[in-house]
């Protein structure tokens, strides 16, 4: 829920994307990942029921990237880490679910 959180992992979930599309394409790539495969990965992991009911997409997705950069900028997860989860599947609703479920298993509460 935090906007700022959000902002930097717009920014770390879009490097790592493009860098696993850059490694997978064998050339240079620059990507944006869809809210809505963010959104839905954060359902898939089983996320959605810690945030309030009535949020749209977009709100889900910005969820989605505060927890992501939230994990590297804690150490649960580096950036090496995140390429190599996010690389592991084409199916990129399902490479960020288990990056998601990464980071909640390392979650210390």
């Amino acid at each position: 829920m935090d906007h700022k959180l959000a902002a930097l992992g717009d920014a770390y979930v879009n490097f790592a994307y493009s860098l696993v599309l850059s490694n997978r394409n064998k050339q240079p790539s620059g990507a944006r990942v869809k809210g809505r495969v963010l959104a839905e990965a954060l359902k898939k992991a089983g996320l959605r029921e810690y945030l309030p009911s009535r949020m749209n997409r977009h709100v889900l997705a910005d969820a989605a990237e505060a927890l992501i950069v939230y994990g590297w900028l804690n150490g649960l997860v580096t950036l090496e880490e995140s390429v190599r989860l996010l690389g592991k599947t084409e199916d990129d609703v399902e490479a960020f679910s288990q990056l998601l479920l990464t980071i909640k298993s390392r979650v210390r509460f």
